[in-house]
Order: C-alpha cells, then sequence, then structure tokens
C-alpha cells in the first residue's frame, strides 16, 4: 500500500509541475502540436514570468523560502540586489551612498544573514562578516533565493536567513543566447563629476560538441557620480545633575519630567557637501564539460571591483562640558535643544578618500550521477574580498585637513526649530563670522585601514535515493565540509600632524585667496527649515597640504611636524582572527498521504566544530599627553607586542519541516529548527586596543574575547499559502525566534598602572582655581593656556602627565556572551494578484516585528537590544502587455537602531537609531521587437532622506540628502 501511494505521488508531482510550465506557457501563447511533432513550449518572459518563476519556487519548496527570478536573460528587476531582495516579505535593507546595501530579515541584521553564490559561503567586505551586496551587479544572476527556515545542508551563520546567489549555468539552457545593455545614469544631485555616466553589461552563453561543452560570460561595468548633503552630530554626552553648572535662573529653561535626573548635550554639530565618484566592474566566466551524461564538471571564477572615490568639505563647531555652558533648554526628555558653550573652536574642514573593494572567487564543481540511488558532487572555493581605504594616489590614506579658529566667545546650538539644528559662532572679532585672514591650522589626520577576509572551503555531497524499500523515505542527503575563513587587517594612523588645537597659530601660511566663501542657500533643502551659519568655506586640500608640508617642519614643531604618512605614529596593530570550521550533516526527505493529503517531511542535523585562533600586534600606550585645549594624544612604545588567543567550541543544529497541500491550492507549512551566527569578527580579535585620541568624555579601550560562543536561535515557523490563480497568491506567516548567547559589550571603568591623567589633577585644579578667583571662566581652553602661561609645557607646548596626578579613568569594552535568551516573534503578510489578461498586477506585502529585544531610551544603563529590528512594507503594481512593461514600487521600512553606541558618545552607550524610511522607484520598458527593448528607470523618484537620531527624535545624529536618479538605456537580446 505504502508502495502505490509513493509511486503515485511522486509522478503526480513531477506532472503538477511539468502541467503547471505547459499551462502557463499555453496561456501565454498556444502551442501547435501534430503528429510526429515536438510541442513547441513557449517561455513566460518579462515580469508575469518572473513571478510565476518565484512563486513556483517558493510553493514546492521545503521550509519557508522566497525568490526572486530574472524577468529574462541579463535582467534583474532591480538594479541592485539588495533592492530586488527588499521586494521579500521579511527582508529590509540599510543603504550606502543612496543604493542598497545590505540585507535585514525578520529584524535580524547583516550580520545574522549569510550569503552564498551558488551554495558556497562568501566572504564579508573587509574585516567583517558581513556581505556588501551593492559591490556586485545583477548581470548573470538567474535567481535570488531567501532561506527563511534552517537546512541542514546549508552553511551555518544565517541566524535571519541565508541568501544563495544562483548564477546562471550553460547546460543547464543549451545553445546560444546572449543579452547586452547600455544605460545613461543621471543623478540630480551631481554637481561635481560627470551629469550623465555610463553602465553597460553584457551575458553570453553558448554550447557545444553536442551540448557537452559550455561557457558563458557575464560583466558589467557602471560610473556613477553624485553629491551626498548631510548634517551631522558625532555623539550625545550625558550630564549628570552634579556636572551641570549653577547658572542664573533666566539662562535656564528645564522642562524635564521624564528624565529628571540628567541632561544630554551635543558634542559637535557640522554639515557636509560629499562629491563622490563610484565605479563599480564585475564580471563572472564559467565553463561546463558533460563528457558523459552522468558527469558534468564546472569551473566558474567570480569577480568584482569597486572604487569609491569621495572629496568632502565640512564646517562646524567642537563641544566639552562642564562649567563652560552658559544657557541652555532641556525638554522633558533631558535632551538640550538649545545650549551657549564656551570654548573649544569651529573649523572647515576638507577631506579625501579613494576605497576599493576587491573580491574574487574561483570554485570548482563535480556531479556524478552514480546510478539511479546515488549522486555524489565535490565542490572546492577559494574567495577573497578585500577593501582598502588607501587608493588614493597621492595620499596612500584617506586624509583629513582641518582649519578654524578657537579665537571665540561661545557658540550656540539650536533645535528649537525645521528639521536639522542650526550652531553660530559668536567670534573675537564681534560678529558671528570668521574672516578668511582668521583662519589658522588646527590638525591633519591620514588613515589607512584595510582588511581582507578569505574562505577556503571543500564540500562533499552524497545522495541516496530510495529506489529499495517500502518506505516513505524519497531520499537521504549527507556530507561533509571543511571551512577555513581568515581576516586580517590593520589600522594605521599618522597622528594630529601640525601642532593640533591652534598652538602655536600659523594664520600667516594661508593666504585669504586659498578659501573660497560660499552662502548655503539651497543646502540639505529636502528638509524644513533654515541652515545656520549661513556661509562655509571651502578650499584646495592639496594646497592646504602642500604650504603646511613646506612650513611646519620638525624644526619649527618638534615631535608635532606636519606628515601625510599614516604610520608616522609607528607600525600600526596587526589584527589576524582564522576559523576553521569542520562539519557533517544528514538530511531527510519524506513523502505520504494522510487522508488523501500530500505531507512531504524534512528532518535533518547538522554538526559543526570551530576553532578560533586569534593573534594581535598591539601597541602599548606610554602616558596621554594634552597637546592642545581640546586634543588629547595616547602616545606608545615603539615596538607591537604580539598576543595569541585560541577558542573552541561545537554545535548541533537539527531541523525539521513538514508540508501539507490542504487543498489543490492550499499549502500548510510548519518548521523548527536550529541556526546560528558566530559572533563579530572584530570581537572574536585578541589582545587590547587604546584610543589614540583619547579626549575628555571619549577615553576607550577594547579588548577582544576569542572564546566568544555563536548566537544561537531555536526557530519556530507556522505558514499558509493560498496559490489561487497564475502568478497569484496569498500567504501568512508566523514566526518566532529564541536566541540565547546574546553579546554583551558594556563598557567598565578601569585604570591602568602608568597612565597619569593631567584632567582634574593638581596642575589642572590649580588652574581652574586661578581662572575662577580672576573672575574667568574654567573652560579646557583657559586652563590650557593658563598651564602654558606658567611654564607647565614643554618646548612643543604638549603638557605631559606626572606621577602626582591621578590615574586615568577609561571605559573598557570586552564582550561576554549573557546567560538569558531574548525573543522575536512577528507575522508576515503578502497578496500577489494578476488581473487576469488586462496585464495589470499587484503585490503587498508586510512584517511586523516585535519582541524582548526592544530599546528603551529612558533606561540610562547600557543596553544590549537586537539591532536592525523594525516593521517593513513593500508595494508593486505592473502593467505588461504588447510589448510595454510599467513597474512602480514603494520599500517602506519603520525606525530602527543601527547599533549601540556613539562615535563621541557618552559611557552610557546611547543608541544609534535611523528614522522611518520610505522610497518609491519605477520603470518603463517597450519592446521594439523581439531583440531590442528601450527602457527608463526612476530611483527614488520622491526624493526620500535619511535622518537619525539617538535616544530620542530631539537627539539629532543625522541627515542625508541625495535626490533621485534616473536611467535611459536599451538593451538587445537574442535566444
Amino acid at each position: 500500500m505504502n508502495t502505490k501511494i509513493f509511486t503515485k505521488t511522486r509522478l503526480a508531482a513531477s506532472l503538477a509541475v511539468l502541467m503547471g510550465t505547459l499551462l502557463a506557457s499555453a496561456q501565454e501563447a498556444p502551442a501547435e502540436t501534430a503528429q510526429g511533432q515536438e510541442a513547441e513550449v513557449i517561455e513566460v518572459r518579462g515580469i508575469r514570468g518572473s513571478l510565476i518563476r518565484s512563486q513556483d519556487l517558493k510553493r514546492e519548496s521545503s521550509g519557508i523560502v522566497d525568490a526572486i527570478s530574472a524577468e529574462e536573460l541579463g535582467k534583474f528587476p532591480d538594479t541592485n540586489l539588495a533592492e530586488s531582495l527588499q521586494r521579500i516579505t521579511g527582508v529590509t535593507i540599510s543603504r550606502a551612498n543612496g543604493e542598497g546595501s545590505q540585507i535585514t530579515v525578520r529584524g535580524f541584521g547583516p550580520e545574522f544573514n549569510l550569503v552564498t553564490l551558488n551554495g558556497r559561503q562568501m566572504p564579508g567586505t573587509g574585516f567583517t562578516r558581513s556581505y556588501n551586496l551593492e559591490n556586485l551587479s545583477s548581470e548573470g544572476v538567474s535567481t535570488l533565493e531567501l532561506q527563511k527556515t534552517a537546512r541542514a545542508e546549508n552553511p551555518s551563520g544565517g541566524l535571519g536567513a541565508t541568501v544563495n546567489i544562483i548564477t546562471s549555468r550553460p547546460l543547464q539552457k543549451p545553445g546560444q543566447q546572449y543579452s547586452f545593455s547600455a544605460k545613461g545614469i543621471f543623478d540630480t544631485s551631481n554637481e561635481a563629476g560627470e551629469d550623465v555616466t555610463p553602465e553597460f553589461a553584457g551575458v553570453y552563453s553558448n554550447t557545444f560538441n553536442d551540448d557537452k561543452m559550455g561557457v558563458s560570460v557575464s560583466f558589467s561595468h557602471q560610473e556613477r557620480s553624485f553629491r551626498r548633503e548631510e548634517a551631522n552630530i558625532q555623539g550625545w554626552v550625558l550630564q549628570e545633575n552634579d556636572d551641570l553648572p549653577d547658572l542664573d535662573p533666566s539662562m535656564v529653561i528645564d522642562n524635564r519630567s521624564k528624565i529628571t535626573n540628567a541632561a544630554f548635550f551635543p558634542k559637535d554639530m557640522n554639515y557636509s557637501i560629499n562629491d563622490v565618484e563610484r565605479e563599480r566592474t564585475n564580471a563572472q566566466v564559467t565553463f561546463q564539460y558533460r563528457p558523459v551524461d552522468n558527469v558534468t564538471a564546472t569551473l566558474d571564477y567570480t569577480t568584482s571591483d569597486s572604487t569609491t572615490g569621495t572629496n568632502t568639505f565640512g564646517w562646524g563647531i567642537w563641544n566639552n562640558f562642564g562649567a563652560n555652558i552658559n544657557s541652555y533648554e532641556l525638554d522633558e526628555n533631558g535632551t538640550a535643544l538649545y545650549a551657549d558653550i564656551s570654548g573649544d573652536d569651529g573649523s572647515f574642514t576638507a577631506s579625501r578618500g579613494t576605497t576599493d573593494v576587491k573580491a574574487r572567487s574561483v570554485g570548482l564543481n563535480l556531479v556524478w550521477e552514480v546510478n539511479d540511488d546515488w549522486k555524489v558532487s565535490l565542490d572546492y572555493h577559494d574567495s577573497s574580498n578585500e577593501i582598502d581605504n588607501g587608493k588614493d594616489k597621492g595620499l596612500g590614506s584617506a586624509g583629513q585637513v582641518i582649519l578654524g579658529s578657537n579665537q571665540l566667545e561661545s557658540k550656540v546650538y539650536d533645535f528649537r526649530s525645521g528639521d536639522i539644528p542650526s550652531f553660530f559662532v559668536n567670534w573675537n572679532n564681534g560678529t558671528n563670522e570668521l574672516m578668511a585672514s582668521e583662519i589658522d591650522s588646527n590638525f591633519s589626520q591620514f588613515i589607512r585601514s584595510p582588511g581582507r577576509a578569505e574562505i577556503q572551503q571543500l564540500q562533499i555531497d552524497s545522495t541516496w535515493y530510495n529506489n529499495s524499500f517500502d518506505i516513505p523515505l524519497i531520499r537521504v542527503d549527507f556530507g561533509v565540509a571543511r571551512t577555513e575563513q581568515t581576516l586580517s587587517g590593520y589600522n594605521a594612523w599618522s597622528g594630529l600632524r601640525g601642532g593640533p588645537g591652534f598652538s602655536p597659530s600659523f594664520t600667516e601660511i594661508f593666504p585669504d585667496s586659498m578659501f573660497v566663501r560660499h552662502d548655503t542657500d539651497g543646502l540639505l533643502d529636502a528638509f524644513d527649515g533654515e541652515i545656520n551659519p549661513g556661509y562655509y568655506y571651502t578650499f584646495s586640500f592639496d594646497e592646504a597640504v602642500a604650504r603646511q608640508l613646506y612650513y611646519l617642519t620638525a624644526d619649527v614643531m618638534g615631535g608635532n611636524e606636519y606628515s601625510i604618512d599614516p604610520f608616522y605614529s609607528g607600525a600600526p596593530s596587526q589584527s589576524l582572527v582564522e576559523e576553521t570550521t569542520d562539519s557533517f550533516y544528514v538530511q531527510s526527505e519524506w513523502e505520504f498521504s494522510l487522508k488523501d493529503r500530500l505531507v512531504q517531511v524534512n528532518a535533518g542535523l547538522r554538526y559543526e566544530e570551530t576553532t578560533v585562533p586569534s593573534s594581535a600586534e598591539v601597541r602599548v600606550p606610554v602616558q596621554v599627553k594634552w597637546v592642545a585645549a581640546s586634543e588629547w594624544i595616547t602616545e606608545f612604545q615603539p615596538d607591537l607586542v604580539l598576543q595569541d588567543f585560541t577558542g573552541k567550541y561545537d554545535i548541533l543544529l537539527p531541523m525539521f519541516d513538514v508540508k501539507v497541500d490542504l487543498t489543490d491550492d492550499v499549502v500548510a507549512r510548519f518548521s523548527w529548527g536550529k541556526s546560528i551566527t558566530r559572533a563579530p569578527i572584530g570581537l572574536l580579535q585578541g589582545g587590547r586596543s587604546f584610543s589614540g585620541s583619547p579626549k575628555l568624555g571619549s577615553r576607550t579601550v577594547s579588548e577582544g574575547n576569542t572564546s566568544l560562543l555563536p548566537y544561537e536561535s531555536t526557530n519556530l515557523d507556522l505558514s499558509f499559502e493560498w496559490y489561487y490563480d497564475e502568478a497569484s497568491y496569498a500567504a501568512i506567516g508566523l514566526f518566532r525566534k529564541s536566541v540565547k548567547n546574546y553579546i554583551d559589550t558594556q563598557a567598565a571603568e578601569e585604570t591602568f598602572d602608568g597612565l597619569y591623567d593631567i584632567y582634574k589633577g593638581p596642575r589642572w585644579n590649580e588652574a581652574a582655581a586661578a581662572i575662577e578667583a580672576d573672575g574667568g571662566q574654567a573652560t579646557d581652553t583657559a586652563i590650557y593656556d593658563y598651564l602654558i602661561a606658567n611654564g607647565y609645557g614643554n618646548a612643543s607646548n604638549e603638557i605631559l602627565p606626572t606621577s602626582g596626578d591621578p590615574l586615568i579613568t577609561w571605559l573598557v569594552s570586552k564582550p561576554r556572551n549573557l546567560n538569558d535568551s531574548k525573543t522575536v516573534e512577528g507575522v508576515e503578510l503578502a497578496v500577489q494578484h494578476s488581473f487576469g489578461d488586462t496585464g495589470f498586477g499587484v503585490g503587498v506585502n508586510a512584517t511586523l516585528v516585535s519582541g524582548d529585544v526592544e530599546y528603551d531610551p529612558y533606561d540610562l544603563n547600557p543596553q544590549n537590544p537586537l539591532v536592525g529590528i523594525s516593521d517593513s512594507a513593500n508595494f508593486q503594481t505592473f502593467y505588461e502587455k504588447d510589448g510595454l512593461s510599467v513597474k512602480v514600487t514603494y520599500a517602506w521600512r519603520s525606525d530602527y537602531v543601527v547599533g549601540m553606541g556613539q562615535s563621541q558618545g557618552s559611557a552610557d552607550n546611547p543608541a544609534t537609531q535611523f528614522d522611518t524610511f520610505g522610497q518609491w522607484d519605477m520603470s518603463v520598458n517597450y519592446d521594439v521587437d523581439e531583440n531590442l527593448t528601450v527602457f527608463f528607470e526612476g530611483v527614488n523618484i520622491n526624493n526620500e532622506t535619511e535622518r537619525g537620531y539617538g535616544r530620542f527624535e530631539e537627539q539629532f545624529l543625522f541627515a542625508r540628502q541625495y535626490g533621485p536618479r534616473y536611467v535611459l538605456g536599451a538593451r538587445y537580446t537574442f535566444h
């Protein structure tokens, strides 16, 4: 009896797939048949064809799987793979330079998701596990699969999901076919580069020798020029009530009601204009050889090069806090909406840098279908992903030149109106504008921080098909693998070169003619409100560097001489993490009938053992010098010290899927399983790293921990899917993830022998008392000036610590696993409908996520929420008929936590949050004939902007504006 059921259901399932394909083709264009002739099958292409293929894959898969298929050869639905993935229910994306970059799935961010290429685990971008999808073009990609539930056969690492990028293989579709496209890209924001930049791409595939040999080639090259306008605050600093000055009541407006024991002030306030030029080149070559029908060999090579060059001009203010706060206004949450603060400086900054990202992958795959019972495959690949920000030919680093002045009475921050805060400076010249003749040298710095990720992976997989036993078992898959992942990098820093802090003064080396004054009309005009101050200066980066190199020599500056060498401060700390994982899996597929309903079951188990050795050459600190009013420098020993650490763990990952055809059109699924994501690479790195620029409030130390266990999630999924028509379905899914081994990086205060602090030491206190006795304000600028004037500095105007000073209190962050578990749960809703033969269609999906992992802005203790958790929704409508296709899409994401901590935030480890985002895109394609298509695309046609904040929306962190982007092009395709 079982044998009859088994045979019938397998055959029925195969026939159903075949008949579905034939019926879909017949509805598009009837195939004529005659006795003795083969039926002509016409493939459904375009948007509708892509939706049909994606829907079929979703329906036939085990577990919870979503997919996006290419509309036809060389044409993926979106200009970017990340932007295509965001159309899938439960997927949201983060953006870089106005393009989709990394994905978040069901609230789990990029580091929780695994990206594979044809089933091979891909290395992250640089010194990270996260893969930047904007560096990979869509040409040559046939399908994107998103596996949301655990699979024993998949490499581990995708706690949120596993994304498999499937490329075209020539033997899968014999014969010659090719597609070539050319585009012109117009970024409306562009000011400095070419107004229209090119993109061209092609895909070629052919088979030979009676379809036993095949080759496919894909390539693309894109150039893009655009401008990013930005306002930015680097961090918010918590001030306890005892830290606030005792001011006249007329100088304070205190509206605190929800938070009464603290206040929050901005560390700085900046505006910037960033002109960006970006080039991306991708290519893939695939060779296939099938000497006999049951053996196939595939050799492929994939490469991508992405180079981004940026020229930035910025202007802003820097704040320190304490007795120098003159007046302020706090809202109900204790956030400063207005603050008048003395001391420190205002500046104008020119930055320049070129970052190159290179990815390479070479792979060999052998498949041997031994007989009807056995199939064996061997797969090996060697892949790397390297990032280097030192590709500027003139610098060999990323450089920043900061000019300005500290000759001011006070700085005023104001966020009582508009979308973006304003500021102005009360300069000593009696105005709110610094004259060109008063601009001085603050400091420059040059950084090079390359990172490289490599993976070598060998996998052997076998499948046994049950043709012998009278049981409902269909097949058993099992395999072994070894994955060796290496991540390396270093961070070279020049130090603050050129007499940091305007001391001594060198205004005479910069002629007035070097500075060009601009007004801010039109800047950040997508946001409400005025930009203050209403002016800024630009200057030649090269001229500013050349003048300082010429004048600020060792004879003049001593140890503060000007240099553009990123290695000036000594050999950089080297980081190396090696991760070796040996794994074994077994997975079984079962199929039977239950009350005349087809039931499919998948059960499996994966075992992995991982070893994590790490070595680090660390810089040992000697002292912290006070080199300018707002600048402190850590001085290190000249020689690096090598430290070695090793961690090890093993893990079992079971999984269980059930799929039931409740009716001919309704499918129910249940999945249970475990999945993991390994700890971020930066946290596994052994060693201790001290901040090189430990300004007041930013004295940080980071330590790694090779013994960190991976995040481990127990997952439950339940879904119902109704496939009621071709390219039409409705689905609802419920999911729950219980995650343990969360990693806590809360900082603790710690001192280290021999590292003394000038701050609040005897000399500091002496200066503060003397200044206040003279009726002055004891700002850090005034205290520094007093100490220099009274002989406490050296020849370079540096103040050195002594053993009479107290030890420095550092904030030390060392990661550790927490014992408790946290839960994320949510619901996914999706509807896709094609309106018969009208050509119209629509798709809508939404994901609602919640859990006990959310951020509480009112809790002033360091927290560890799940980064990236948010609700999301997507809308798509299209028309496709008579050679014309029009598609309009909208992607929406609610606000979410980007990460914990801010670059200049205080020890309470405040969050960085991203505001709600919604973007409209569109595309229009017209088939001139069966081969030639012309098209128009619009990206971000609603000119959506990006905005971020800290604990509360009033704690502004950034606002970015890119503008819409339009593309006009043509594609020629031959089948």
